[in-house]
């Protein structure tokens, strides 16, 4: 049994703007999570989740494809998983794809089921606000 998730959603700013959001090490600190990230295929990276409870827990990751301003795909943890975002200029804005996929079993479905909420609410309402506040730096 496979899991994936898919989320679509649509941002008012330009695909420039929503890729810089997705690449820039600071930028996605603000909407995912604190991270080392760099947008060079083989870079490898981790991103640092921070419990309530004052744990920390390194996730590591590796950068698959970086077709700018288009593309971006990278590994998610140690079971494989690959997180893709892919971006499609529509008329005032940008159409960003969101697919998490490669989990596995009832475990990995649990994880998926988990991760699902977790990237809803990162894309619908914590990327939204960091994109805003990038816009309205640079406007």
């Amino acid at each position: 049994m496979k899991h994936e998730l898919s989320f679509e959603k649509l941002y008012p700013q330009s695909p420039e703007v929503v890729w810089r959001a997705l690449t820039d090490s600071a930028a996605l600190g603000q909407w995912l999570m604190e991270n080392d990230f760099e947008p060079r295929p083989g870079h490898c990276f981790h991103f640092r989740l921070k419990s309530r409870l004052g744990f920390e827990r390194l996730i590591p990751c590796q950068v698959l494809k970086v077709d700018e301003p288009r593309l971006l795909q990278y590994t998610w943890g140690s079971k494989g998983s690959i997180v893709t975002f892919r971006l499609e200029a529509t008329n005032g804005g940008t159409r960003l794809r969101l697919e998490h996929t490669g989990f596995g079993g009832v475990r990995g479905h649990a994880f998926g089921w988990l991760l699902s909420h977790g990237w809803a609410r990162k894309i619908h309402e914590l990327l939204p606000a960091v994109l805003a506040d990038m816009a309205a730096l640079k406007g």
